[in-house]
């Protein structure tokens, strides 16, 4: 990636496809996994011994988890981690049966944003790589 000089000020770094797309797509499920953790606490679902606050709790770690994962996502051990974070939505449905739909969908968008993202990088890199054509 390179770097965009502002009329504002320094120059930004420039975020590539999947970059923005991964980060866009864990942004709007950390509102999900919060969501899902207060529905852990309301149905009371955790086993026996374990305060049903701790769905809550759960609830927000894995929402904060994903809003710093969107940020690391420029990096492969990012990528890495935000399909981490799937699983874990994905293993609430252990608890909350709805949560597999959760994970179903935005785990497709987060494939999708990741490979489809990459790929445009690719592209985008290559376009960017060859000289015009002079005619």
């Amino acid at each position: 990636m390179g770097f965009v000089t502002t009329a504002q000020g320094p120059a930004r770094r420039r975020r590539g496809a999947a970059e923005s797309l991964a980060s866009i797509v864990l942004a709007f499920e950390s509102v999900i996994a919060f969501l899902g953790g207060l529905v852990i606490y309301g149905l009371g679902v955790l086993p026996e011994g374990i305060p049903s606050w701790w769905g809550i709790v759960a609830g927000s770690v894995v929402a904060v988890l994903m809003i710093l994962a969107g940020r690391f996502v420029r990096y492969p051990w990012g990528i890495a981690f935000g399909w981490v974070l799937q699983l874990v939505v994905a293993l609430g449905a252990i608890l909350v049966p709805a949560l597999a739909l959760v994970a179903l969908i935005f785990g497709t968008m987060y494939g999708y944003a990741t490979i489809k993202g990459a790929a445009l990088d690719r592209r985008n890199a290559q376009i960017g790589s060859t000289p015009p054509d002079e005619t």
